[in-house]
Formats: C-alpha cells, structure tokens, sequence
C-alpha cells in the first residue's frame, strides 16, 4: 500500500488510513473472488485511491486498474512475463518477471519461470 502524506486516519481507529493512493495484493485461490469484488468496491469509494495492482500466486498473470475519471477504471491485463507495466502512482516501470522472482510456480499451470528468466 502507498499512502499520500500527511497520513489520514479515521476517527478513532489506527489501522484505517483514508488516503491511500495505490495497493497491490496477491492473489490466492481462496481470496480472489473477494478481492476482485466486494474488497475492490469497498477500495473505489476512496477518493486518493488511483491504482490497484493483483498478482496471482499460482500463474503468471497480473490485472492492473488504473483510475481513468470518476466512477472509471482501465484494466490491464500481462499473462507474459517479459512485459513491462508502468506504474503511475510510482512513475516507474517494472518487469512482470520481477513480481514472480525467487517464486516456484503450480507445476500443473506448465509455467516454468526460472526457465523463462534465464532465457532473457
């Protein structure tokens, strides 16, 4: 999570930041619905709120939202691991590979990143 500074909290609580601008999460088999759903719409209603990244942990595939207007989002899907998304919150770019270094993949998936990192 990255938040706009100063941080803003809600009243009474410290663990409920109110101007956060961008999160990335991992998905897993049993959170993914949530995440795509109420979790995502609940995140909508902030207004700071400007970029969402999803990373799936059992296969190369990254879904990036990015806040385009009120009420509009743009969705960016990579399944390939050479290609690069740019990250607006950060202005920088990374690699999908990056996101998946050092991780062992579903073998059922047939994905086989180190495989894939050490061709490039």
């Amino acid at each position: 999570m990255a938040i706009a500074k100063p941080l803003q909290l809600q009243t009474g609580r410290t663990d409920t930041v109110l101007n956060l601008c961008f999160i990335a999460e991992v998905l897993s088999r049993s959170t993914q619905d949530y995440n795509h759903g109420e979790k995502f719409s609940t995140y909508r209603t902030i207004e700071s709120f400007r970029e969402y990244l999803l990373i799936d942990q059992c296969s190369i595939h990254v879904e990036h939202y990015v806040r385009t207007a009120a009420n509009q989002w743009l969705l960016t899907e990579y399944d390939d691991p050479t290609i690069r998304v740019t990250l607006n919150t950060f202005q920088t770019v990374i690699e999908v590979s990056s996101l998946y270094e050092n991780i062992a993949l579903d073998i059922e998936s047939g994905l086989d990143l180190k495989s894939l990192q050490n061709e490039g």
